[in-house]
């Protein structure tokens, strides 16, 4: 499976790329799935349902399956976090895995830049950074494309993984 990320300070921007990107790329043919962090404590499931009710009780793993999707809830209990491998690990093959946030891990990544957010960019510190997408124009020693050019950065993705 093909990895790339989209990283980025917090409004920046990746969600809504990451978005586009996925539409972009399945629309190309390929298979997508993404991993995104969360540094904020998240919870997918609703008080009163039955499989939080299941969880609450005990469950290490819920396992929600419907018609349309199938959820899988795996309680950490004061567990470590899972690593990004492990994550990947689990998930089955796909064309390609977008993944939202994990800067500080090794794959290759295309950072998303608003001037309005106040942030630093991460990428001149960082070589994992391929590429930024930004609202404004920037000088630096790699590829800068608008924030809004969702097919220029597929194909610069596409080129770097060989897709």
């Amino acid at each position: 499976m093909k990895l790339y990320g989209v990283t980025g300070w917090k409004n920046n921007g990746k969600t809504g790329l990451m978005e586009r990107l996925v539409a972009e790329f399945t629309a190309r043919g390929l298979t997508v799935s993404t991993l995104k962090h969360a540094h904020h404590a998240t919870d997918v499931d609703q008080p009163g349902t039955d499989s939080f009710r299941h969880r609450t009780a005990g469950a290490a793993e819920v396992v929600l399956a419907s018609p349309n999707r199938v959820a899988i809830m795996q309680e950490l209990r004061g567990a470590a976090e899972p690593s990004l491998t492990e994550l990947l690990a689990r998930m089955r093959p796909v064309d390609l895995i977008l993944i939202e946030g994990f800067k500080r891990e090794p794959h290759p990544k295309i950072e998303a830049h608003r001037t309005e957010a106040g942030k630093p960019l991460i990428a001149p510190d960082d070589s994992t950074i391929r590429a930024v997408a930004s609202d404004t124009p920037l000088t630096l020693d790699r590829p800068v494309f608008d924030l809004d050019d969702t097919e220029g950065v597929a194909d610069f993705i596409a080129v770097e993984l060989g897709l």
